[in-house]
């Protein structure tokens, strides 16, 4: 049995970065319209500004930024 980690640039700061294709939480690419995924940083830097315009915070699931178990992919976990 094996694992997975997805690795790819994030929407908001374009730097890569390695997570669960199953939980980490993505936006819209105002350049594309399709959901990209969204590192802990930018997370952590765009919360303010949500809270403040009266939206709620992205917050990860538990597991996000870590590998899964390959089984999960295929939704057998």
């Amino acid at each position: 049995m094996g694992v997975v980690q997805a690795y790819s640039a994030c929407v908001g700061c374009r730097l890569g970065f390695f997570y669960n294709p199953m939980l980490v939480p993505s936006c819209r690419d105002p350049r594309t319209g399709a959901r990209e995924p969204i590192c802990q940083s930018c997370v952590d830097r765009v919360n303010p500004a949500r809270l403040a315009n009266g939206l709620a915070p992205i917050v990860p699931l538990p597991g996000a930024y870590d590998a899964c178990d390959e089984s999960a992919l295929d939704g057998d976990e």
